[in-house]
């Protein structure tokens, strides 16, 4: 069975635009996509999302960063049409006059808020001129006057007759320096003193007395009379005071009222303005200096702030808002409370109540990352109980977390009608699937972001356009035909396959803004095929620094490696070495050794615990098709070490199961396997050759050691048939084949993979325990193994 190497047109598949049209040379000529290329299917999740109005329906987009979620989610929105599904409307945050602790929402019509803000400030503006002035003439004077002078009548009559009957009675009634009244005895002109009154006798000082009783009685219930006719005093000139403010608030405030006459709300809110205005209008004529300090005190505006609107959201003429929150955090997302401070004295009040995200999204849209809202304390509760209530509820965090009473807003709740857009990975949505019951109640719709698509000629065409979308989009240079089919390549290269193009849409724009740079450095005024080579070869110089290192292993001959010459159980193995935005491929050498045993492989790399649960796996299937093929009439005698040499870190995949598996037989049967040669592939209980990942840098980490050590024709890779359609191999390993200085095998079973390391054909045995055909390989490791087996048994027949 003679195993042909694969030809040079099977190792990459180039781009040909064949249904571009031949007249455009450059992405100049290309309309650009208004959507994300590929993700048809997250599109009509998106779509599906928005046109529900149900609650629940919110989206999580599922897909690994760079695949243009939020682009495509951000393209879709802007030409979204709500077409009335979304009703707007502007909030502010009034005094609640009864209870100054829970202010007042106020619903208006989109782009009414600021309006009634501005109309409220110049009302407060002519109050605060209008009514000092209508305080402030000879007509309030004389009436104000008039009222006092009657109280005064009233209290100097009241006490004008207590006056008279004490000095008929020899007392006098007089004011002492604290303002109270007394009565004194009189001895003539003069008040009686202690010596003098000593002197009466005790008739004349009893009848005093009595007398001074009596009045004290009397002008106590005149003292009293007093209050009542001060209360009556300040009553007339509270009403008094009231009619002139209602002269000038009926003038100025009656407009108002009919002008937001069709809002209920804002009506009743101006209404209770009314009265409160009448109620304090202290603030406004000056009477109390500390409390009209306090009451003026604003961080914006000099009015009272009793009255003043807080607009909490203003929506303007957006037909629909759009928010990204970048920081989810508690107060970003759910608004906060402000403290102010004049003179020394800590408040809040409604003014001071700030919005958060969902505030401003409010009738629209919410996108945010889920990592980023789970790894804030809160936001997540928060954020479901927001979306189950459909209320919004600006409460303090620290109230929320601590077991305090201490004194806070507690602000009217905002009904709440959004859509929250989650961002976020697969892990992420599962743990949140799996650990939180009112996930999939809150999020119904996933939109599952592709990672790849299709590469046909007409995907080509649509994969042109999106990069000229990119390129219009960051005002680059245009790309001619050449750089369009190059960056199609690379795409198909990050796809790994050559049916496939790349979705991360990311990569591509880095990669056509390094172009651009190098195009712009180089004057050039288009973006070419030759620009776009030299920006792939400075990416790779400047994150290639391990792969150099490496390699630097093979040239100073620390890592042992061999690629001429064959060696009995010495095979060289594929494996990529991975970073963070770098990956390369790198051979390594397995051996395997036998002796005298019971048939068990030991694997060295999981016995230290270098070895993981795949790799382990892979050691385990190969040991059950060396079962089958030799041990189907009696166990194989041999026990065999196998390992990875020169391997001080982990190692995990089966991708190495093929290699270990030619390397036993090897050593079972003492036959060589060529060095030349590298292999990568698991295999099945069946020894089915199955795919593997990173098919390409593995060939290309062989190729470059070939060269490190010496290259000569015979050196090649073997690789499992199914890997073919994901070859996108370098031009000079493409060149190198097609010149025959380089092989590359595909195969669909691990014999093939013997044979050609061996150049013995592995064999086949025929049913009913049948041996193997003569001159294979597997016939002459069955040999051994025979006469290994009759040696046991002839040592064992000595010792009985």
């Amino acid at each position: 069975m003679s195993i042909s190497p694969l030809a040079s047109d099977k190792l990459y598949r180039s781009s040909t635009l064949a249904l571009l049209d031949p007249s455009i040379k450059s992405t100049k000529q290309l309309t650009p996509l208004n959507e994300i290329v590929g993700q048809e299917r997250a599109q009509q999740a998106v779509e599906f999302a928005m046109s529900m109005k149900d609650k629940g329906y919110n989206i999580y987009a599922i897909g690994r960063n760079g695949l243009g979620k939020r682009t495509m989610v951000m393209r879709y929105l802007d030409r979204y049409d709500p077409n009335g599904h979304h009703q707007l409307f502007d909030w502010c945050y009034v005094v609640n006059f009864d209870d100054a602790r829970t202010p007042k929402v106020l619903k208006l019509p989109r782009g009414q808020a600021q309006a009634f803000k501005a109309d409220i400030e110049n009302l407060m503006k002519r109050l605060v001129k209008a009514l000092p002035l209508a305080f402030d003439n000879e007509l309030y004077y004389s009436r104000a006057e008039k009222l006092k002078a009657q109280l005064a009548d009233k209290q100097e009559s009241a006490l004008g007759q207590i006056t008279k009957e004490a000095a008929a009675k020899q007392i006098s009634l007089s004011i002492n320096p604290q303002g109270s009244y007394e009565l004194v005895a009189m001895n003539g002109e003069e008040p009686h003193t202690e010596s003098s009154f000593a002197e009466l006798s005790a008739k004349e000082q009893a009848r005093l007395e009595k007398n001074i009783g009596s009045l004290e009685s009397k002008l106590r219930e005149v003292v009293r009379k007093f209050t009542a006719w001060e209360e009556s005093y300040s009553d007339k000139q509270q009403k008094h005071d009231e009619q002139v403010a209602q002269e000038v608030l009926v003038h100025l405030l009656e407009p108002l009222k009919e002008s937001y006459a069709q809002y209920p709300e804002v009506k009743a809110h101006l209404n209770e303005m009314h009265k409160d205005i009448l109620d304090n209008l202290d603030i406004f004529l000056e009477q109390n200096e500390e409390q009209i300090a306090l009451s003026y005190a604003s961080l914006a505006k000099k009015m009272p702030r009793r009255y003043q609107v807080n607009v909490l959201v203003n929506h303007g003429d957006i037909p629909m808002p759009i928010v990204i929150e970048e920081s989810p955090n508690y107060h970003n997302i759910f608004g906060y409370i402000e403290n102010a401070t004049y003179k020394g004295t800590i408040f809040s009040d409604f003014s001071l109540i700030r919005p958060g995200s969902l505030h401003k999204a409010n009738g629209g849209v919410l996108m945010i990352d889920a990592i980023k809202v789970l790894e804030q304390p809160y936001v997540w509760d928060g954020l479901k109980r927001a979306l189950r209530s459909r209320k919004l509820s600006l409460s303090s965090l620290e109230r929320e977390v601590t077991l305090s009473g201490t004194i806070s807003l507690d602000p009217e709740a905002i009904p709440l009608d959004v859509k929250i857009i989650l961002f976020g990975d697969y892990q992420t949505y599962q743990l949140l699937q799996h650990y939180d019951p009112e996930f999939k109640e809150l999020f119904r719709v996933t939109a599952d972001f592709e990672d790849e698509m299709p590469r046909t000629d007409a995907s080509e065409v649509q994969y042109a356009k999106f990069i000229s979308s990119i390129v219009v989009g960051n005002k680059m240079l245009h790309c001619d035909r050449g750089a369009i089919k190059r960056i199609i390549e690379f795409s198909a290269r990050q796809a790994d396959a050559q049916n496939k193009l790349s979705l991360h849409s990311a990569d591509i724009a880095n990669l056509l803004r390094e172009s651009n740079y190098v195009a712009r450095t180089s004057k050039s005024n288009m973006i070419r095929a030759g620009h776009v080579e030299q920006a792939l070869h400075n990416h790779e110089l400047r994150v290639c620094r391990l792969r150099d290192y490496v390699m630097q292993s093979f040239i100073n001959g620390t890592t042992l490696i061999d690629t001429q010459d064959s060696v009995v159980g010495q095979i060289n193995a594929l494996s990529v070495v991975a970073t963070s935005d770098h990956q390369f491929g790198a051979p390594s050498r397995i051996t395997a050794s036998v002796s005298l045993g019971e048939g068990a492989v030991f694997d060295i790399e999981r016995k230290v615990e270098l070895g993981g649960q795949i790799h382990s796996k892979g050691v385990m299937i190969l040991t059950a098709y060396l079962a089958t093929i030799f041990g189907q009439t009696d166990k194989i005698p041999l026990t065999t070490h196998l390992t990875f040499e020169q391997n001080y870190s982990g190692v995990d995949g089966d991708s190495a199961s093929m290699a270990e598996l030619c390397a036993i037989v090897s050593a079972f049967a003492k036959v060589p396997l060529r060095q030349d040669v590298a292999i990568t592939g698991s295999m099945n209980q069946f020894g089915q050759a199955q795919p593997i990942g990173g098919v390409n840098e593995k060939i290309e980490g062989f190729f470059d050691v070939c060269k490190i050590k010496g290259r000569h024709k015979g050196q090649g890779v073997i690789i499992p048939r199914t890997n073919v359609q994901n070859l996108m191999l370098r031009a000079d390993i493409v060149d190198a084949v097609n010149k025959g200085e380089f092989s590359i095998w595909a195969i669909e079973h691990v014999d093939q993979a013997v044979e050609i390391l061996t150049g013995i054909p592995a064999g086949e045995r025929d049913f009913e325990f049948e041996d193997y055909p003569k001159e294979s390989l597997y016939a002459l490791a069955d040999a051994r193994l025979q006469k290994l087996r009759d040696h046991v048994k002839r040592t064992q027949k000595a010792k009985v």
